[in-house]
């Protein structure tokens, strides 16, 4: 066999190579070849659709249509998913408590949460009231699938023809998931959770069941919750006796409670049960000749003084009981709370007075107040004007900007690095990273003290502070630490109260400053107890003891400096008549949209707040004036007929009192709010005496008498011989 010569070698090589490039070459062409013939054919198949002139319109606008459509569909998705993790694990969980509410007195306020399974079956429910219900809150009930866009059309026209709001569109389901899992706050990210919500019901419950749950959990005016406690408190019968009178008032209440109420206003009850029976006939699901009986012979009520419980304070502590009640086994219990009923209904009559003397000058609609005893336990809390028009609690769950009520973590954390109040920082233009603050006013006043900033509110300074000295994260952890619960953000412009809180939050942490820079330890239940009389938590045995949160020497500088600011700062108007020391921190935000203050003696904290709901701007309202004064008709109110107790590193807690002008030389305040009298009561000593005697008595041995014939015998036993 002839071998290769060296020059063969290459060329052979040169020929593979050759090859390979024409079959790659020659492949790729052919792939492109038929690409573009399967291309062609597609194009010619596709092309028997095409259309031309208004078909072509048409279908631009409905292929526009579907991808805007999808791009909503997954902007609302990524809105609804926070709403869904309220409906992991057992989120009927509330269906497991019954619970009684005592006031701190052991006086009966109000009770929360329903047993199921001991409530009357839907089947069970007579049929005028399930008729009564669906004629007026959702017709279509039982056609829809947790929307009704049939509806949602027909309540648009209607309200865009009566130019506002007149009738509804959201479903009985919608309604639902809004009682379950949402508030009443009023935003379209709520209304975009409660639609996808309404779905999620649908889907994992029959419509049986999602009726029972409505009626189970619907507000119904008086203090009470569902249909059958609503029968027993108005009409003083079970629910399952009721007739069509009294169902079309029960199915009236749903719209809204407190105004249709009959033990408070029968008039407006009747009234709006007459529409549910028009409903029923408008309907198609009775005649007129059916409901004509009821019109005739409209629903009497149980008489009633008008029930005022404490609905916004019960609403929380029903939240907390499920939070430490969850491992017990028994779910039917009586708690002892720390509210004083007389508390909370001057806190409620201060609400509604400030908003009724000054809310339409102001232009505010709603108010909050939490007050707070030293030792922490929660007396009162306001979280609206009317819980009947809204039971949305502004207390505990909104979110709004504390503006310069926020400062007091800034200081404190000053005071903590060394800092005193008459420490010297300047006043003056400060820029940080392309952030400029300004006064109120405009104005500058160089070198000042700090006790001289905080009590004029000085925005530079707090920002300075933050900027050169301390940095956003130690502010952040300082209010966190005092009790701030809700998520702060630390961003440039936090020092000047941007970051979003709630009155629950101020009132705690500003608690801290009576508290002598300890734990306030806020807590709303003292006791859980079950039926049988069991102790099943005790707050002085379980919870845990207070931690100090600030020195006692920062402590007693802050409140140096805070009870200042009604003397010589922009709380004027909060300081008291009685001359007790009163500390605290005026807050106003961008805008006018939030006046805040927060303020506290020796004995209580108060955090009130006025705003509205929309974020619409107030009439220049600052937390110097109105929040200022509700706060001072209050704690003038609360401070009445106690023993009072200093302020930590304030000596006498009359230290502030001022002489009482003559009556020649008094003058009456157009702009004051009228004064609360607390009712006569035992003073602190008689009380202790008193207990101090029970005490002996109990102690005493138990009393003997001579029997007859010269014997002893205890008083007891002759008292039952004597009775037999």
């Amino acid at each position: 066999m002839q071998e290769e010569t060296p020059q063969e070698t290459p060329r052979k090589k040169r020929h593979l190579l050759l090859r390979i490039d024409s079959w790659i070459d020659s492949t790729v062409w052919n792939a492109g070849f038929r690409l573009a013939v399967w291309w062609e054919d597609i194009t010619i198949f596709f092309r028997r659709f095409r259309v031309r002139g208004w078909k072509k319109a048409v279908f631009e606008v409905l292929g526009e249509c579907m991808t805007w459509g999808t791009v909503g569909s997954v902007l609302m998705l990524a809105l609804a998913l926070p709403a869904f993790e309220d409906t992991k694990g057992n989120w009927r969980a509330q269906s497991d408590f019954a619970v009684t509410f005592l006031d701190r007195y052991g006086n009966e306020i109000g009770h929360r949460g329903i047993i199921h399974e001991d409530s009357v079956p839907i089947d069970e429910l007579p049929d005028t009231l399930i008729k009564a219900v669906l004629a007026t809150e959702d017709r279509r009930f039982f056609d829809h699938y947790g929307i009704d866009f049939l509806g949602l059309a027909r309540a648009m026209t209607i309200n865009a023809q009566a130019g506002g709001v007149v009738q509804g569109g959201s479903t009985l389901t919608q309604q639902l998931a809004k009682n379950l899992f949402l508030s009443n706050e009023r935003t379209i990210e709520r209304k975009i959770k409660e639609a996808f919500l309404a779905v999620w019901l649908e889907c994992n419950l029959s419509k049986k069941e999602i009726l029972r749950l409505y009626l189970d959990r619907a507000y119904m005016g008086g203090g009470t919750f569902g249909a059958a406690a609503a029968s027993q408190f108005y009409f003083g019968k079970n629910i399952t006796d009721i007739n069509l009178a009294e169902s079309a008032m029960l199915a009236g209440l749903f719209k809204a409670p407190a105004r249709y109420a009959p033990h408070v206003n029968l008039p407006a009850a009747r009234a709006r049960a007459n529409e549910v029976l028009t409903n029923l006939v408008q309907g198609g699901l009775m005649t007129e000749g059916q409901v004509i009986a009821a019109r005739l012979n409209p629903a009497s009520v149980v008489d009633r003084a008008q029930v005022r419980a404490p609905d916004f304070f019960l609403d929380w502590a029903f939240d907390e009981v499920q939070r430490i009640a969850a491992p017990f086994a028994q779910h039917s219990l009586i708690v002892r709370t720390t509210i004083d009923m007389g508390l909370q209904q001057a806190a409620e009559e201060s609400v509604e007075s400030s908003l009724r003397q000054y809310g339409e000058s102001y232009k505010v609609k709603q108010g909050a107040i939490v007050m707070i005893e030293n030792g922490g336990a929660v007396r009162a809390m306001v979280g609206g004007r009317d819980y009947g028009e809204s039971q949305f609690n502004r207390a505990t769950k909104a979110l709004r900007q504390p503006g310069s009520s926020f400062k007091v973590y800034t200081y404190s954390a000053a005071m903590e690095k060394g800092f005193k109040p008459d420490s010297v920082i300047s006043d003056a233009p400060i820029t940080w990273r392309g952030w400029s603050p300004q006064n109120y006013g405009r104005s500058y006043s160089g070198r000042v003290t700090l006790l001289t900033a905080i009590a004029k509110s000085i925005n530079t300074v707090p920002v300075r502070l933050a900027k050169d000295e301390l940095g956003t994260e130690i502010i952040a952890a300082t209010a966190k630490k005092m009790g701030v619960e809700t998520p702060i953000r630390t961003d440039k412009t936090m020092p000047l109260g941007t970051s979003e809180v709630t009155v629950l939050d101020q009132a705690t942490a500003y608690a801290v400053f009576p508290a002598g820079g300890m734990q306030s330890r806020r807590h709303g239940i003292s006791q859980i107890l079950n039926y049988d009389g069991d102790i099943l938590y005790d707050f002085g045995r379980d919870a845990p003891p207070a931690k100090r949160v600030l020195t006692e020497q920062a402590n007693a500088s802050m409140n140096y400096m805070l009870t200042q600011i009604p003397i010589i700062g922009t709380a004027r108007k909060a300081a008291l008549d009685n001359g007790i020391v009163v500390g605290g921190k005026t807050g106003t935000t961008q805008a006018y949209r939030d006046a805040w203050f927060v303020g506290f003696t020796g004995d209580y904290t108060t955090a009130v707040w006025f705003g509205n709901d929309d974020y619409t701007s107030t009439n220049n309202m600052t937390g110097g004036s109105l929040p200022a004064m509700t706060f001072k008709r209050l704690m003038d109110y609360a401070e009445q007929g106690i023993e009072h107790r200093a302020i930590p590193g304030i000596e006498n807690p009359l230290l502030g009192q001022k002489a009482k002008p003559s009556a020649e030389t008094a003058k009456p305040d157009d702009n004051a709010l009228p004064p609360l009298i607390r009712p006569r009561s035992l003073s602190a000593e008689v009380t202790r005496l008193l207990k101090s005697l029970g005490e002996k008595f109990d102690k005493a041995p138990p009393l003997k008498l001579p029997a007859p014939g010269g014997k002893v015998a205890d008083a007891a036993t002759e008292a039952n011989n004597a009775a037999n």
